[in-house]
């Protein structure tokens, strides 16, 4: 009887085995996609799209060879994936139906790190523990070994070579990355059993400055025991098929991926890649649509344009559910020749496969017809792509890019503006504004010549006929109501604040009605410049306004200001009242009423590179309100320089205080809100009970 149970456990032990194993093949297709996908949008924030590619399938061997540690692979033309076999100390050649094609290295290798193929299926390893590159022949035959270079320039004894990533460009030149060398890629020729050409590519050092003083005040032992400022060794490389190198390098922030050309300069602008780049980087790899894939350790992938602008991020990190398209570990990214992406996992053992989506796939042609100059080709996948998702800014953006390069600059301003794009609406703009200009130039510059000697006639008519007498007359008896007068000395103010003060002080000019209407004026203004200026000027998102929130806030500020500044005035002795504050806070707004509507108007006709005359108007028109503000506080309430630089402190101080205890009574308010809720959810229930 003991022996038939054992029988029948082993029996069924071998049925799981089996089962296991039957699982075990070269592909596991999973029924749906395990993540999403995200692009980033005109306002440079993460938005959820289309599924850009499909996780397919997992390759866990080639014919009965499982990997063990594997750190990079290969991917060639032909469909076939060489595996840097790491724990078997081998390179695997499989297909992408997992079959085994060839082993090579066994007994050679030690560790290899990094496996790259040219296009005469040379295979170049780079082995860490052998502190070598080998070359390999199709038939797996040793070619050639390169070592350590003895050249003095490497670095001497203390720098070591241990190789991890090597790519080869068409000359034969090896661009290798050597654990823990800070100096750059390494760049080696094949003449003379490989010849060391120099560091390529080396990465930046920055230091911030408080580092910089502190170093600079620090005894020897002190800036001994402060961490190097060296550079970064580069995680991983690529390269393209204009020779061109790129690097993904960890903490690296903004320079985390860089395109060097053949004389080491980053080609992609940091500015494009701020925000959307990953902490941890492990691999790189190049498209065939002149874009770049980055994929992260936690097996997230990034895919960008040529110009490090991002298009998709999808994929994610395995929660132990080992779904197809997870991953735990990634160590390495290709893509082969029909798009696909193939995901190197070293913790799970296993390559994962995406397949682009029909979305991507348009998208894809589209790139790669607009890259080589084929514009009006390129959009019509663009039109698909936008008819299967219209809020997909990246297609918009190149669309826009095409129209301008067929000249067709209305329709590329109006894709521009869809997208968001600035830089593209800027130059759609400025050809529009040149073609209008060479149209109407003449008829303007009649228009300007008749208004002024309109003007001259109408004053020398004036002067002696006095034609605009009765005019001047209505006009003065008008400026002499009291509420018109208030209105016209905040101009005063404006431009003398010292002897205007004065009249606020002793002169009666505090009011309510005039500070009032200008603080009416600026609201208005304040709305109508911040949902309705020039595209290029607008900070807020097309058809989202927030009117009253925007009025609420400029009324708090000037009731906080004016209420604190009063309070903390009154017990240092200042000499304003409620009234007199209210009046030169309100007076102080002028400069901001009278610069808006110009900086408002130049907004609708000003290129991007000529926003610095906005800027320029906004500076002046802030800081001239700041400086006439500060002395209000001062002479309305006869105060010294030094006084009014502690009132002015005092009066954010008191701001703060009262702001939390506000903040603090509300969430109080709540509690005792919610907690009164629920007692009479209570009491109904059991009511109803």
């Amino acid at each position: 009887m003991k022996r038939k149970r054992k029988f029948i456990k082993l029996a069924a032990l071998f049925l799981v085995a089996m089962v296991l194993t039957s699982g075990m093949s070269a592909v596991t297709v999973s029924a749906e996609t395990p993540y999403r996908t995200f692009t980033v949008n005109g306002y440079g924030g993460m938005e959820e799209t289309q599924t850009a590619y499909l996780a397919h399938e997992t390759i866990i061997k080639f014919g009965e060879e499982f990997m063990s540690a594997p750190k990079d692979i290969c991917v060639t033309d032909d469909g076939k994936i060489y595996v840097a076999d790491t724990g078997n100390s081998r390179i695997l050649v499989g297909t992408t139906e997992g079959e085994l094609e060839q082993i090579i290295g066994e007994g050679t290798l030690k560790s290899p790190q990094g496996v790259f193929v040219t296009e005469d299926k040379h295979v170049y390893v780079a082995d860490s523990d052998a502190e070598a590159v080998f070359e390999f022949d199709p038939e797996g035959n040793v070619l050639n070994r390169y070592t350590k270079p003895d050249n003095p320039l490497y670095g001497g004894a203390k720098v070591v070579f241990k190789p991890i990533k090597v790519v080869v460009n068409e000359s034969g030149i090896m661009f290798v990355i050597c654990e823990s060398n800070t100096n750059g890629i390494v760049e080696i020729s094949p003449q003379e059993g490989g010849s060391f050409l120099g560091y390529f590519g080396t990465n930046l050092t920055s230091v911030d400055l408080v580092t910089m003083i502190f170093r600079a005040v620090a005894s020897d032992a002190q800036r001994a025991k402060m961490i190097s400022n060296i550079p970064s060794t580069p995680d991983n490389l690529a390269i393209d098929e204009k020779g061109l190198i790129y690097t993904v390098t960890r903490g690296d922030n903004d320079g985390t991926l860089k395109r060097l050309n053949i004389a080491g300069a980053n080609l992609i602008n940091g500015a494009n890649l701020q925000g959307y780049y990953d902490d941890s980087p492990a691999a790189v790899a190049i498209g065939n649509h002149d874009n770049i894939y980055v994929a992260s350790s936690q097996g997230y992938i990034y895919e960008y344009n040529n110009q490090g602008e991002p298009i998709y991020l999808f994929g994610g990190r395995d929660d132990g559910t080992q779904r197809v398209g997870l991953s735990t570990q990634v160590e390495s990214i290709q893509v082969g020749k029909n798009d696909e992406i193939y995901v190197l996992d070293s913790d799970r053992r296993q390559i994962q496969v995406y397949k682009p989506s029909e979305f991507t796939q348009k998208l894809h042609n589209a790139l790669y017809l607009y890259s080589k100059g084929r514009y009006t080709e390129s959009r019509e996948p663009l039109s698909d792509v936008l008819k299967m998702n219209s809020m997909f800014d990246y297609a918009n953006r190149a669309m826009g890019r095409a129209y301008f390069q067929e000249e067709n600059y209305d329709e590329a301003l109006r894709y521009a503006r869809l997208s968001k794009d600035h830089s593209g609406y800027s130059d759609a703009f400025w050809e529009i504004r040149n073609d209008w200009l060479k149209k109407n130039i003449v008829a303007a510059m009649v228009t300007i010549v008749l208004i002024i000697v309109l003007y001259k006639l109408l004053k020398f008519w004036d002067k002696k006929k006095g034609v605009l007498s009765g005019l001047k007359s209505g006009w003065a008896k008008f400026k002499e109501k009291k509420l018109v007068s208030n209105l016209f000395y905040s101009g005063y103010y404006m431009k003398h604040p010292f002897d205007a003060s004065y009249g606020i002080a002793r002169e009666g000019r505090a009011s309510w009605s005039a500070p009032s209407i200008l603080l009416v004026i600026f609201m208005v203004e304040y709305v109508i410049n911040k949902y309705l200026c020039g595209f290029l000027q607008k900070n807020v998102r097309e058809g989202r306004y927030d009117i009253f929130s925007d009025i609420g806030t400029i009324l708090v500020v000037i009731v906080a200001l004016t209420a604190c500044n009063y309070l903390v005035c009154t017990i240092n002795d200042g000499e304003g009242t409620i009234k007199k504050i209210y009046t030169y806070f309100c007076y102080s707004l002028l400069p901001y009423i009278l610069l808006t509507p110009i900086s408002f108007a130049l907004s609708h006709v000003l290129t991007w590179n000529e926003q610095f005359i906005i800027t320029l108007i906004q500076v002046v028109m802030f800081a001239w309100i700041l400086i006439i503000g500060i002395l209000g506080i001062k002479e309305v309430n006869n105060y010294t320089g030094k006084e009014t630089a502690k009132i002015i402190a005092l009066t954010l101080f008191t701001i703060l205080i009262v702001s939390l205890l506000i903040f603090i009574i509300y969430v109080l308010w709540a509690q005792v809100f919610e907690f009164i809720s629920a007692i009479y959810g209570e009491v109904v229930y059991r009511l109803e009970k």
